[in-house]
């Protein structure tokens, strides 16, 4: 099964920016459709943003629209998520997943705190 592992998180003010990473293990992600996910405390587990690799086609979540854009790069197996204009309400724990994680919320994670 394909590992993956999520970095790039940390503290930051509102208003600021963040770069999430997603990187795979192995020589593919084993699916073509990856996404990202986050958990505040407290809150379940919600979809933020998704792509389909092949096309480029993304989709996100309400809350984050025209501040976060998920991309991919296959040469790297890996998966970005560009997170601008940070909100308080952005702070969770984020994870990338494919179809075949069942808790999509379930794994080690990023941690995204936004402060002041």
């Amino acid at each position: 099964q394909v590992q993956l592992v999520e970095s790039g998180g940390g503290l930051v003010q509102p208003g600021g920016s963040l770069r999430l990473s997603c990187a795979a293990s192995g020589s593919t992600f084993g699916t073509n459709f990856m996404a990202w996910y986050r958990q505040a405390p407290g809150k379940e587990c919600e979809l933020v943003a998704s792509i389909i690799m092949t096309s480029g086609r993304t989709n996100y979540a309400d809350s984050v629209k025209g501040r976060f854009a998920i991309s991919n790069d296959n040469a790297k197996l890996t998966v970005y998520l560009q997170m601008n204009s940070l909100k308080p309400d952005d702070t969770a724990d984020y994870h990338c997943a494919g179809p075949y994680i069942s808790d999509k919320c379930g794994g080690q994670g990023t941690q995204v705190t936004v402060s002041s």
